[in-house]
């Protein structure tokens, strides 16, 4: 898929959302951040891991994150992240270890940094969804996971229709809606990596879903 998003406009894109970011979209997504959430902490285990929220925003779901685990937060926007320190130091949230402003595609950990990679409706607000993959995969450790939350572009029918309509209104917005599912599939076939685990339907309407890979112990 080529870049048809900049981080340059992104960035821009969402710091105009962050002083609203909540109030739009905190319920409507609450359903699928809880979701993500709870699969990262299944596996992570009862004693906690090192989980990295990829977008993390206004830090919506930082405090729904049991405090036996390590959670480190990146964003893009600095505006976004300024609201999620905020609700990081009002709220006493400990397990909070940092938050940082990095670009998706290319973070600055090592290989294997963490037990799971969760990144909430990001890979449709990034130039290049495929190199944003490859770095989550390659941050987790082998046998760890990464649980992705986003809206999946519709392969026909109506739905597929206006969502080619919306498209260039929602760049501008910062995201884009023509994302197939075939996307990932064939990012996960090239990187040889990783292994789907599992795709659920999120709502609202089915339009968002949850998918969990397997960070394979194998290199890709």
């Amino acid at each position: 898929m080529t870049a048809d998003l900049d981080n340059r406009s992104i960035a821009r894109a969402y710091a105009r959302w962050a002083p609203v970011y909540d109030a739009v979209f905190g319920r409507v997504f609450d359903v699928g951040r809880r979701a993500a959430i709870a699969a990262a902490e299944r596996a992570c285990g009862p004693r906690g891991g090192r989980i990295l929220d990829v977008g993390v925003g206004t830090g919506l779901s930082l405090p729904a994150y049991a405090s036996c685990n390590v959670v480190v937060g990146v964003d893009l926007s600095e505006p976004m992240l300024r609201k999620a320190a905020s609700r990081v130091r009002a709220l006493g949230l400990r397990h909070v270890a940092a938050l940082a402003v990095m670009d998706a595609e290319r973070l600055a950990f090592p290989d294997g940094k963490f037990d799971v990679v969760v990144a909430q409706y990001v890979i449709t607000a990034v130039p290049h969804p495929q190199a944003a993959l490859d770095e989550f995969a390659r941050v987790t450790r082998p046998g760890g996971e990464i649980v992705l939350v986003n809206h999946i572009g519709a392969e026909e029918g109506p739905r597929r229709v206006f969502e080619q309509c919306l498209a260039p209104l929602a760049r501008r917005l910062g995201w884009r809606p023509e994302f197939p599912f075939a996307t990932i599939v064939a990012w996960a076939e090239r990187h040889g990596g990783v292994r789907l685990l599992e795709r659920r339907a999120m709502p609202p309407f089915g339009h968002f879903s949850l998918m969990r890979f397997e960070r394979l112990h194998r290199p890709p």
